[in-house]
């Protein structure tokens, strides 16, 4: 019987480790994923999450469809639109948040914040960017269209680090870069890792 029963174990083991890598094997779907999955309280229609990951929108369209199939994510029609959003009653769903955080790290579960909060470049800088040992990561923020700070301190619970944010709007940032602030041109002359954008 016991034989049995950790045979059994080991079959589900084994399809759950199929349908895993069948879920990373497209980097449509994976994008897709992370996007739902960083922000699992948000609700996102197709062109919308086409236009965040830059994707198009039928493959997008194709992932989703898959996805709610498998049953990790769930569509709600309003209107015209059709909204998807991560199943958090999916037995894969705390699996494959861990998955993407160990595979995308911090820069990737930024990128995921960002693009959901409609930022228009970001930028990760100082001792972290530098390869330094550091507890604070140090952003840079573009443009933001939504509160990032909520995310900010569920990825400072995720990742163990302490996340400091500067942010400016376009305007802002186009008249600092314009006028040569010494502080702006400071953070632009040292290394960074791109998240989202051009700056």
């Amino acid at each position: 019987m016991i034989f049995a029963v950790i045979k059994y174990m080991q079959d589900e083991d084994v399809k759950e480790m199929r349908m895993l890598k069948s879920l990373f094997s497209s980097s449509v779907r994976a994008d897709v994923l992370s996007l739902l999955l960083n922000s699992p309280d948000e609700k996102f229609y197709i062109r919308e999450i086409a236009k965040l990951l830059r994707k198009n929108p039928s493959g997008v369209k194709r992932e989703l469809d898959n996805l709610e199939g498998a049953g990790i994510v769930f569509s709600e029609k309003v209107a015209n639109l059709k909204y998807f959003q991560a199943n958090k009653d999916s037995e894969l769903y705390s699996e494959l948040k861990g998955l993407i955080t160990k595979s995308l790290g911090l820069p990737g579960a930024l990128k995921a914040v960002l693009r959901t909060a409609g930022a228009k470049a970001a930028f990760i800088y100082g001792p972290y960017a530098e390869g330094e040992d550091t507890s604070t990561v140090d952003l840079f923020i573009i443009g933001a269209e939504e509160p990032v700070d909520r995310e900010l301190k569920d990825l400072e619970k995720r990742f163990g680090y302490k996340l400091s944010a500067t942010e400016m709007d376009e305007e802002e940032y186009a008249h600092k870069r314009k006028k040569k602030d010494g502080n702006l041109k400071r953070i632009l002359s040292g290394r960074r890792i791109k998240l989202i954008g051009r700056v």
